[in-house]
């Protein structure tokens, strides 16, 4: 009791309701406790190289240390001048990537930072923003912190995951500010061609709509798979690429990432400058991790051995794929990129009501941990996402183990 009564209830912001994160549910509370009480559980939920031993880059390393003692200021709030010239160069070598000025860059604590920062620029209440479904759940996420309305096309999974085009079109409104392009996309490993970009680019060339263009996996790709940036295809429109190293050069954990701005700006002044006030409020981005970004861009591209034949990622998607296709009423269609694939259970064959509590019971009973479809504001009950980073010999194992789960598992 209070001084003058019951104490008031600190509640959840209702904002954060519609906020549908792979963290949401009780499944990462489970695997906490689980691993408190000394059991040994199989992350398969979330993308962090360093756990399954892909280490950074010794050139980056040594760079991040050489910095070290003149990187306890702050830096500009873009970011260091030389980090971002290195971004305009790795751009300046892409075929058709419109010209780019070292003040159109911006580096952030991790992509992340950057969308949440262009969200809060851009949007008003109620204003919508058009993301795929299935998504990665921080931009429907930004969206709604921001007070806009994330509205979610869907992706076709019987045409290789590409957006539909005509439910995209369908969910335009006089509220819509921006569409966004997950490309490669995470959770699907989806590599768009570019006559499915260009359907989108001439949709928000018709709409007048911002271009946000999420490519951080834009070299993890296979099969020859061939990467076409959206902003190549957008000349005449604005459009904000965002990408950094937490992947490709697998330094997550030093949050580095950057966007770049391209096209016209007469009509957008006032959005950009409130990106200039949010990037001047936080200050800086980390310094340190910047000075990781031109060796990482310049040099031999390590991830380029890793995707190619041979390569342990690429081995490791093919183990995956192999392992559920090789489960009863389970596909899976093969990605062309990123670090992850998205199976499909078949209802008529597992009859599942709620996506999470399969994840739970997963969890509890064969100590994986996997995140749930919905966990990616899919609309189904029937998907689950995998990280394809363990060595192929473990995601045998443990798909095996999924399968014989799947085999007797009932709700």
């Amino acid at each position: 009791m209070g001084q003058h009564g019951p104490v008031r209830e600190l509640t959840q912001a209702s904002k954060l309701q519609g906020v549908v994160y792979e963290i949401r549910g009780p499944a990462n509370a489970q695997a906490a406790r689980l691993e408190a009480e000394g059991h040994q559980i199989l992350k398969l939920n979330i993308g962090n190289p360093a756990v399954y031993g892909f280490e950074a880059p010794e050139s980056i390393l040594r760079d991040v240390l050489a910095a070290l003692p003149e990187a306890s200021g702050y830096s500009e709030s873009k970011g260091i001048v030389s980090a971002r010239r290195a971004v305009v160069s790795r751009y300046e070598l892409v075929p058709g990537f419109p010209d780019l000025d070292v003040d159109d860059v911006y580096l952030g604590n991790g992509v992340s930072e950057l969308i949440m920062l262009t969200m809060q620029a851009l949007l008003d209440d109620g204003d919508e923003v058009l993301v795929p479904a299935p998504d990665y759940p921080l931009w429907t996420a930004a969206v709604s912190l921001a007070g806009g309305t994330p509205v979610h096309y869907r992706c076709d999974e019987q045409d290789g995951w590409n957006p539909d085009l005509a439910d995209l079109a369908a969910k335009v409104t006089h509220r819509t500010k921006a569409v966004l392009v997950i490309n490669p996309n995470n959770p699907t490993g989806a590599v768009y061609s570019p006559e499915v970009l260009q359907g989108v680019v001439d949709l928000a060339r018709q709409h007048d709509l911002l271009l946000l263009a999420d490519e951080i996996y834009d070299r993890i790709l296979y099969d020859g798979a061939v990467h076409t940036p959206l902003a190549s295809l957008a000349h005449d429109l604005l459009c904000i690429t965002y990408n950094g190293l937490s992947k490709t050069y697998r330094v997550a954990g030093y949050r580095s990432g950057w966007m770049a701005i391209t096209g016209p700006r007469h009509h957008a002044q006032g959005f950009l400058e409130g990106i200039d006030l949010l990037a001047s409020s936080r200050l800086c981005p980390n310094v340190p991790a910047q000075h990781a970004i031109q060796a990482a861009l310049g040099g031999h591209q390590t991830i380029d051995d890793l995707v190619a034949p041979g390569g342990r990622l690429l081995e490791q998607r093919d183990a995956a794929v192999q392992g559920f296709r090789s489960i009863p009423g389970v596909s899976c269609v093969v990605p062309k990129g990123a670090l992850y694939v998205f199976p499909r259970l078949d209802p008529e064959v597992h009859e599942i009501h709620d996506d999470a509590q399969l994840v739970l019971d997963l969890l509890l009973q064969e100590k994986i941990l996997v995140v749930q479809g919905t966990g990616f504001n899919w609309p189904d009950t029937d998907h689950l996402r995998i990280v394809t980073l363990p060595w192929a010999r473990d995601l045998v194992v443990a798909i095996e183990r999924i399968g014989n789960f799947l085999a007797s598992y009932r709700q």
